[in-house]
């Protein structure tokens, strides 16, 4: 059997232990180390697994993982998140789906400090849905707002999609971060006009709130100001070349830990509690990237990246051409993978041709992790739809996904965008980082 057809046994059978719900990286890892073992030896296999193991492990890099997963948890334990979705509410709560807009500018928050969609969509449904039930929202609204609001998670920096994507591609955190920044408040000020839409072609979707006085709007802001503080000198920091993004995420963690032990919000049980979550996301992270590094060294003896290099290339498609080709199968695969997998299985084969073609791979980051993003609310899989249906029991799943779909098209519409204008997303660390 030739390398490249063991290459594509070893795909069949990767994606046949998906199906059969084995742990994304226990499935890679066994492929990866199987298919090295074949093709180059079982001393080859390893030794690379030693190597890899140790290198992801020992990579300072890697250290905002946990620091920012840990500043997202403390600020959920001591109540901060919800004071953000207070703040938003007591500004725009009182307008036609205005309850709606202040979930989605909620995810927003949030998703600056966890860099989780699955956190910002869990967290946000706990804190809004009923919330939004009590104002007689429609539920497909409600539930749909918030699936669609928690994928800002890996958009807006921090991010944990974009340091994963620079792992596995070599490229800077820091620049990744800087250009999720505008792609982010696009895709947020679009959703607020989904809604928007929405609430204007049946006022009934979403009822206005109640009106709050100026001292209401007044405390609700004074109540996020601490997490306002952080956000804005964790992700300004950056911006302004204050902080590398390890040292952001130690500064941010720090402050969320003080100003909630300074508020008497953080117990010594609450805390431990974070902690104990943010060990074992970033052990789920970290496995995943050491199967990774165990996958792509088999992709590559197999030639399976060569070969679709040169597929691709034999399209005669102008380089834009190919990126929609490669968007597209990102969109097609969303619907049935989880979107951590789709990054690691798929940059080894598509981010060779994307540096071939002369494609900046950070705009090209922006817009990977934005069609991750849509996976996450595509059925049949829907991460954040799942999640949400654990959120709101009594609300059909169907249901769910109909509520998500103009949401969906609104991405849609923000990915057209940043194709049709890449600077939206370069500008940034264009300017700020030479």
């Amino acid at each position: 059997m030739s390398s490249f057809a063991l290459g594509v046994w070893g795909m069949v059978a990767l994606f046949g232990l998906l199906a059969l719900r084995v742990p994304v990286a226990f499935a890679m890892f066994a492929v990866g180390f199987t298919g090295i073992a074949i093709l180059n030896g079982f001393s080859s296999a390893t030794s690379t697994l030693a190597s890899e193991a140790f290198t992801l492990a020992a990579s300072a890099e890697l250290v905002v993982v946990p620091l920012f997963i840990l500043m997202g948890n403390v600020a959920t334990e001591t109540g901060m998140s919800r004071k953000l979705y207070d703040a938003a509410y007591a500004m725009i709560g009182s307008v036609r789906g205005g309850l709606a807009s202040a979930t989605v500018i909620g995810c927003g928050g949030f998703a600056a400090l966890s860099g989780s969609s699955v956190a910002s969509a869990l967290t946000m449904g706990k804190v809004s849905l009923a919330e939004m039930d009590r104002f007689n929202y429609s539920p497909r609204l409600s539930t749909g707002v918030v699936a669609a609001g928690g994928t800002l998670g890996i958009l807006i920096p921090p991010s944990t999609g974009f340091v994963i994507y620079a792992i596995l591609t070599q490229e800077s955190i820091g620049r990744l971060f800087l250009a999720g920044v505008l792609p982010g408040l696009l895709l947020l000020t679009m959703f607020v006009l989904t809604v928007s839409l929405l609430c204007w072609i049946n006022p009934a979707m979403g009822p206005a709130g109640p009106k709050t006085s100026l001292s209401e709007k007044a405390k609700a802001m004074m109540g996020a100001t601490p997490i306002l503080m952080v956000i804005a000198l964790t992700i300004g920091g950056i911006y302004g070349g204050i902080f590398s993004p390890v040292e952001a995420a130690a500064v941010g963690a720090g402050l969320v830990i003080l100003f909630g032990a300074a508020m008497g919000k953080l117990t010594l049980r609450g805390f431990w509690s974070a902690a104990r979550s943010s060990v074992v996301t970033t052990a789920a992270v970290m496995l995943i990237l050491i199967a990774a590094h165990m996958l792509n060294p088999f992709l590559a003896l197999s030639h399976i990246p060569q070969v679709m290099g040169e597929f691709l290339a034999g399209l005669s498609l102008p380089p834009l051409g190919i990126l929609a080709v490669i968007l597209l199968c990102y969109l097609v695969l969303g619907c049935f993978l989880e979107g951590f997998a789709m990054l690691v299985l798929s940059m080894p084969i598509f981010f060779p041709v994307i540096t071939s073609l002369g494609i900046d791979p950070i705009w090209f980051g922006v817009l990977v992790v934005l069609t991750l993003e849509m996976g996450l609310i595509s059925p049949p899989v829907g991460l954040n739809v799942f999640i949400v249906k654990s959120v709101a029991p009594n609300v059909p799943l169907s249901d769910i996904f109909r509520g998500v779909f103009p949401f969906w098209l609104a991405m849609l519409v923000t990915l057209a965008l940043l194709v049709a204008f890449p600077q939206i997303a370069l500008i940034l660390p264009n300017t700020m980082i030479q």
